[in-house]
């Protein structure tokens, strides 16, 4: 059976809710072996590294043994096997469209919106394990990304999706990583009302509980 290898944090966590959106069951379509990242057991696990020699997560380990890692291409992965319901685009102009609103936030809140965190409250955790810039840049690079939220917010405008008019994966990782920043003591930036509501919406949907979920 393929196993989805897990842990804390919201790339895993976003991969187990498009599993959800595609109607997918753990211990029914998969089993999912959890890490505990805050001691760093996905690095310290051998038999994980092997699989995944940067030791990050998630990875997809398939049946025949090819392991697939980063969450947007594991996602893509199982929207060619379960096509229904459509999250990445049903036309080329669709799944660009989808892809273009990913990559955007991607590079201009995740990237520095985690920078930060490591840099910042998630100092003494990332530290001793990989580099991170001083505390006074990640306290920038914080801002950039707290503006760049306001820069969503206005794309969002009235709407509770980012792109097509209807729920994709281009809504997933801005849910996501906003539901990251909330256990880690990150507020929404002042001035984005559109994305309250639209994180108070997609909060009622079934694969939301995974952030309710204790592991």
């Amino acid at each position: 059976m393929t196993t989805l290898h897990s842990s804390l944090g919201p790339n895993p966590r976003l991969v187990r809710m498009f599993m959800i959106e595609k109607g997918l069951e753990e211990g029914r379509d998969f089993t999912r072996v959890h890490y505990d990242i805050i001691i760093g057991a996905n690095r310290q696990d051998a038999s994980y590294v092997a699989k995944n020699p940067l030791g990050t997560t998630p990875t997809l380990e398939l049946d025949d043994g090819t392991c697939l890692t980063e969450s947007w291409p594991i996602c893509e992965y199982i929207e060619e096997l379960h096509p229904a319901p459509n999250l990445f685009g049903e036309t080329p102009v669709e799944r660009a469209t989808v892809r273009k609103w990913a990559r955007l936030f991607d590079q201009e809140v995740v990237v520095p919106m985690t920078m930060g965190f490591r840099a910042g409250a998630g100092r003494p955790m990332f530290e001793p394990r990989m580099a991170v810039v001083s505390p006074e840049a990640g306290a920038e690079l914080s801002a950039m990304a707290d503006d760049k939220w306001r820069m969503f917010d206005g794309f969002l405008g009235g709407s509770n999706h980012i792109a097509l008019g209807r729920f994709t994966f281009a809504d997933l990782p801005m849910f996501a990583f906003a539901n990251f920043g909330f256990t880690v003591g990150w507020k929404l930036p002042e001035g984005t009302d559109n994305l309250a509501r639209f994180i108070d919406t997609h909060n009622q949907r079934a694969c939301a509980s995974v952030w309710q979920q204790a592991e």
